[in-house]
């Protein structure tokens, strides 16, 4: 094997231990997502779970189930969209600075 690859491999090697290193701190990690001005607020880990939904009592009208329905989807979104970003930025980060010869 010459040298370069096995500078290679020990890189790659590196890089997926802080990969499921960071997998795992990533997975304990929380995000709200708020809407309606904080009517609504729904809490993910960074596994995409939902860990909690909290709910004023003012947006539940038996009359418009269909805008607290509105509601929960867009604080939900916006916890994914957070996540997105944070994974993105941890991910990232961790795999900038693989170099492979020749690309």
């Amino acid at each position: 094997m010459s040298k370069d690859m096995n500078k290679l491999l020990k890189q790659a090697q590196r890089m997926q231990s802080q990969v499921m290193k960071a997998q795992e701190e990533f997975k304990k990690q929380e995000v709200e997502g708020i809407a309606g001005g904080g009517m609504v607020t729904v809490r993910l880990n960074g596994g995409n779970k939902l860990v909690a939904l909290k709910i004023h009592p003012e947006v539940v009208d038996p009359n418009e189930v269909e805008m607290l329905e509105d509601l929960i989807i867009a604080a939900y979104t916006s916890a994914q969209d957070k996540i997105k970003t944070m994974s993105d930025s941890t991910f990232g980060s961790l795999t900038s600075g693989l170099h492979f010869p020749g690309l």
